[in-house]
């Protein structure tokens, strides 16, 4: 998927308020976003949220949803949402320089309350413990011009990327050493 295919100024015009299989599939790469919530005070509050890819679930066109993980215990966005449910995602993919924005109203829910979202939501084999789920009704969308995204990778993209070096590098110094075995039989 192309920064091309993720963003073009001539689609600014098409519908925002139900996500896509484009959107969904952008969303399901994603591990990790920053969600923005308001505090009662009208302070805006900024936290980064991570997860093995596709933690954020699309449920369907207009609602997402995500085991909220134990963290540092401060509760800060927990708190907020009593007093302003609504949020704002930032959702990034560095090395294609894509960015989705996101603002909808978000629920907090006990693991216990929806059996069939928990089950949705739920990562298997993560080893973080998760306090909560959060549903968050779409109100709206938009994809950023990528111009001023600076990529980024993550390790094992770059691990990935390298690979084939490393192989090049690897036949390289086995040719060298067949080389000098032979010359030194000489």
């Amino acid at each position: 998927m192309g920064v091309d295919h993720l963003w073009a100024p001539g689609q600014v015009d098409r519908p925002m308020e139900a996500f896509t299989a484009h959107e969904e599939a952008f969303i399901a790469e994603r591990d990790s976003f920053y969600m923005a919530s308001v505090s009662e005070t009208g302070w805006p509050y900024v936290q980064y949220r991570g997860g093995p890819p596709g933690f954020l679930k699309v449920i369907d066109e207009t609602t997402l949803a995500f085991a909220d993980f134990r963290g540092n215990r401060q509760y800060i966005s927990v708190g907020n949402l009593d007093a302003n449910d609504r949020v704002a995602l930032i959702l990034v993919d560095y090395p294609r320089r894509a960015r989705l924005k996101i603002l909808a109203r978000a629920e907090r829910l006990p693991l216990d309350a929806d059996p069939a979202l928990m089950a949705r939501v739920s990562n298997p084999g993560y080893r973080a413990k998760p306090e909560r789920i959060f549903r968050l009704k779409l109100a709206a969308f938009d994809w950023n011009c990528p111009q001023h995204i600076v990529p980024r990778f993550t390790e094992a993209e770059i691990a990935s990327a390298v690979q084939p070096l490393r192989e090049r590098l690897e036949a390289l110094e086995a040719e060298n050493r067949a080389l000098r075995g032979r010359l030194a039989e000489r």
